[in-house]
């Protein structure tokens, strides 16, 4: 039995869309699921549409994530180049595109755009669809050869026979038949020399040997096509595992064109890149399990092509949300500290402990941007209403505050261990001295500290971080607040 052996082949066209990293994992997956290769390819056939720097942004995606590739450009391999433009030079595509060319599989097309475009009008005007049928396949092999001599643009098509059916396998959606008459003779050499996307695919997909194909459901129809090149040159055919699409809503697809969320805007978000994976795992894909939360190496072992769904998949951005503050409350302190530690200093004083601050955040943050407005009290109160001091559960109102606060202020200014127990003591017998609840006397404190209806701790772990002096001094500012 061959090695597994898939690959991931991306355009270099911007940022990482959801949808095509989700390509990516299913591939490392199934690739690691059985001790095979992942690789990876860069598809740069599209000159028009690539974009300067996105092939770092891939590499650094998939670094990112932790999908690291056993080939591929930047780590080399034995089936390399492994860029399509590189692998061009050697003159490869054109090669096998004239070898179809000579066993009647393929045909040299000299045809124009707007002769396409004038038959195209034709025959949807008569009969509502259309495929190309090209006058060129008709030409002797010396008027070809003399008209490539004389310099004639030209392309190279795919000859399909329209009697009959054509079959193949998919892992997803099964055994799928189309009727020959149906498929169009697609372009497998442009003009420029470049093949095509779906031409190199089969070719390189061939000459590395990749076992299983891991691609959009969109392909599901050119399928049917890549076979007959396949039959025709002789080539194994590989394994096919096609994927639902990622939908925005129940009607349209997520799409990068259409301004969509990739996974570059998700991180800048603040989304961890693990809960990203983790998430996009889910989508169209149901676990063996009752359960949603892998890391990378747990999916390798549970990940099974069969429980792959049909149906589009809807990203639910408030899922997402959910998954990344399970993991940054799940994740280990220090590695959660060196992730928040650069955005509490970008807000607060270094006067504070980083730590402490961090502490109160880890069973509150979400997405790490939350953190800004999370901490933005510690270096100063901005200006609140009153109203802030009326509270239904902690049953506060402003002159019930006032008597809370003068409370907390006697209480507290008495204290010389000021850690987060001692002042809980203090305030707790405090409230029981006064016939108070704990909340009533405390709900105030954390409203003069800090200016919020909500906070990352309470009144007793926020005292313990501004230290004694702070606070005797914010809840004097609240005092004076509610006396005006």
């Amino acid at each position: 039995m061959s090695k597994t052996r898939t690959r991931f082949a991306p355009s270099p066209t911007g940022y990482m869309h959801i949808g095509n990293l989700r390509t990516a994992l299913y591939a490392y997956l199934i690739a690691k699921k059985d001790n095979g290769d992942f690789i990876l390819r860069i598809e740069d056939t599209d000159k028009a549409r690539q974009v300067d720097g996105a092939i770092d942004i891939i590499y650094k995606t998939l670094a990112d994530c932790g999908l690291k590739h056993d080939e591929g450009p930047d780590v080399g391999g034995n089936y390399g180049p492994y860029v399509q433009s590189e692998r061009m030079r050697s003159g490869i595509y054109k090669e096998y595109a004239f070898k179809l060319v000579e066993m009647g599989k393929a045909h040299v097309c000299f045809c124009s755009e707007a002769d396409i475009e004038s038959q195209k009008e034709v025959t949807e005007a008569q009969v509502g669809s259309y495929i190309y049928r090209d006058p060129c396949k008709n030409l002797s092999k010396e008027e070809v050869e003399k008209r490539i001599a004389a310099g004639e643009e030209y392309v190279i098509r795919q000859n399909i026979d329209p009697t009959g059916t054509t079959s193949f396998v998919d892992e997803v959606y099964g055994t799928i038949t189309v009727e020959n008459a149906s498929l169009d003779e697609m372009v497998l050499l442009k003009s420029d020399g470049f093949p095509t996307y779906n031409f190199a695919n089969v070719i390189d997909d061939h000459m590395m040997e990749i076992t299983d194909v891991v691609r959009g459901n969109e392909y599901l129809s050119s399928t049917p096509k890549y076979n007959l090149l396949y039959e025709a040159l002789g080539f194994n055919i590989p394994r096919y595992i096609h994927c639902p699409p990622v939908m925005k809503d129940e009607n349209h697809k997520l799409s990068k064109r259409n301004g969509d969320a990739s996974f570059q805007d998700l991180i800048a978000k603040g989304y961890l890149p693990e809960a990203i994976l983790n998430y996009i795992a889910l989508l169209g894909w149901s676990p063996a399990e009752e359960r949603e939360i892998y890391s990378v190496e747990e999916l390798c072992k549970a990940f099974d092509v069969k429980r792959i769904n049909t149906s589009g998949a809807i990203f639910d951005i408030e899922k997402l949300k959910w998954m990344n503050g399970v993991y940054l409350r799940d994740m280990d302190f220090d590695k959660y500290f060196k992730l928040l530690e650069p955005r509490i200093a970008k807000c607060v004083d270094s006067k504070y402990d980083y730590q402490a601050i961090a502490h109160i955040l880890k069973d509150r943050v979400v997405l790490l941007n939350d953190v800004d407005e999370m901490v933005d009290f510690f270096n100063e109160v901005k200006e609140y209403d009153n109203s802030l001091y009326i509270n239904k559960k902690s049953k506060t109102n402003e002159e019930i505050s006032l008597k809370s606060l003068q409370y907390a202020y006697e209480t507290l200014e008495k204290l010389d261990d000021f850690s987060h127990d001692a002042i809980y003591n203090s305030l707790a017998a405090k409230a029981q001295e006064v016939g108070m609840k704990n909340g009533t006397l405390m709900y105030p404190i954390r409203v003069a500290l800090t200016g919020k209806l909500s906070t990352p701790g309470g009144a007793t772990e926020l005292g313990a971080i501004f230290g004694k002096e702070e606070t005797l001094r914010r809840i004097r500012e609240g005092i004076d607040h509610l006396k005006k």
